[in-house]
Parts: C-alpha cells; sequence; structure tokens
C-alpha cells in the first residue's frame, strides 16, 4: 500500500493483487490505496472515512469491474473520483456504462496518462486529495509531487528546469528577462550568466516538444514568456 500524509484516504484498487505496473504509477505518484479482490469488499473494507476514489480493472474480471463500478455510482452518495482500466477489445462494452466511471485508460498501463488522469480527476471532481495545479492548455504542473505533464506525457526535467517552467507558467503573458529570471529562479547568490537561462530554455523546449515548444516565447531584445501576451493600448 502507497503511503501519504494522513489527509488523504486510500484510493479504492480493483482487482487484487495488484498489477506491479500499476502498484508503480500509485507510489510513483503519492497516492494511498488498498487493494480488493471481491466487489463486496469495497463496502467491507471501506475505511472509516471512506475512499477517496476508485481506480478498477476491467482486463482481468470484466464482471466484477462493471459490478463494482455500478455499486459504486448508485450509492446514496456516489463514489467519485471513478477511474477505470480496461483492454482494448473491452472498449464497445463501456457503451451505456458512461454514468458508471469518470474517464478511462486502455491498458496497458502508461505510468504518465495514468498519473495525469488521476490529477486531473481530483481536481475537477473535488473529492479527497486536490492537488495544487498549474494548467495551461495541454500542460499541467503538479507543485505538490514537483511533476510536469504535456498532453497527459509526464517531462523528465531536472529541478531547474521544473522550477524556471512553473515560474513562467504561474504568470503567462509576462515578460522577463533573463537577469530577471536568474535572480528570481536561481536565485541572488548564484552567479551563472544570462546563457544558463538561454540553455535551460533551449531543453524546456526539447522535452516539450515540437508541438508544444512554443508554450515559451522569446521576446526579442528582452527575454521570455510563458504563452501569449495580451496586447494593450
Amino acid at each position: 500500500m502507497g503511503e501519504r500524509e494522513e489527509e488523504m484516504e486510500p484510493l479504492l484498487c480493483f482487482p487484487a493483487p495488484v498489477s506491479d505496473d500499476l502498484t508503480q504509477v500509485l507510489e510513483r505518484a503519492g497516492y494511498p490505496w488498498k487493494a480488493v479482490s471481491r466487489p463486496e469488499h469495497a463496502e467491507t473494507d471501506e475505511p472509516e472515512d471512506g475512499w477517496s476514489g476508485a481506480v478498477i480493472s476491467a482486463d482481468g474480471d470484466a464482471q466484477g469491474a462493471f459490478a463494482l463500478c455500478r455499486l459504486l455510482r448508485t450509492r446514496e452518495v456516489p463514489l467519485r473520483p471513478l477511474l477505470l482500466l480496461i483492454a482494448p477489445n473491452q472498449i464497445p462494452e463501456l457503451q451505456l456504462r458512461e454514468d458508471h466511471f469518470d474517464d478511462f485508460c486502455v491498458l496497458p498501463v502508461r505510468p504518465e496518462e495514468v498519473a495525469a488522469r488521476l490529477a486531473h480527476l481530483f481536481w475537477h471532481t473535488g473529492r479527497g486529495l486536490r492537488p495544487e495545479l498549474i494548467e495551461h492548455g495541454p500542460l499541467v504542473l503538479n507543485l505538490e509531487t514537483y511533476q510536469a505533464a504535456v498532453a497527459g506525457r509526464v517531462l523528465d526535467l531536472t529541478y531547474m528546469e521544473y522550477e524556471l517552467l512553473r515560474f513562467l507558467a504561474a504568470r503567462p503573458g509576462k515578460v522577463f528577462t533573463r537577469e530577471t529570471l536568474l535572480s528570481r529562479v536561481w536565485g541572488y547568490e548564484y552567479y551563472g550568466g544570462a546563457r544558463t537561462v538561454d540553455v535551460h530554455v533551449r531543453r524546456l523546449r526539447a522535452k516539450l516538444g515540437e508541438e508544444h515548444a512554443h508554450l515559451i516565447e522569446t521576446v526579442r531584445s528582452v527575454g521570455y514568456r510563458f504563452g501569449q501576451g495580451n496586447w494593450a493600448p
């Protein structure tokens, strides 16, 4: 079972045992969880303060998985968020069941997709943990886990790359000189030159990918800004 601060109740996972891939996803993202082997155990094993949400895999026991989804969503207080994991050939089975889950992922598990979808679900449903996020179009930064994802793909960033992206994304449209970025992101005691900023911006753009590199714009002879600025007369 994953460990996290007591502020969050465990995620309900089905079935037990949880796959190694999903275990790694939940552990890496810091979600506490508890697995049950039968749908009825979702009630008998429920924590005193309730489940924070559910991650249900339907590829091994589709009948049990869909029965559990129905059980959780027809309670007096429907459980949210509920993420359903399905095999590719099970997609047609989702028809007429849309009200029994909040989102789904197609197996095999892609860690960055599952983590991003869970973060979005917790943020939008308001149940359980509500991570502090910065969202801008396809980009999501989780300020609690120091993770960033673009279009559902988790970015492998160094600490300073993350800090630079966080600083810019938190102030969209505002232009910052290289000197200002050095002092605000790296700190006043950092003696590196402006080239440090250019190198980190270049690396960030490469990791964002060609499709999203434009999120960090160069303002000629000035510096950089995140997103497009608003023209004002």
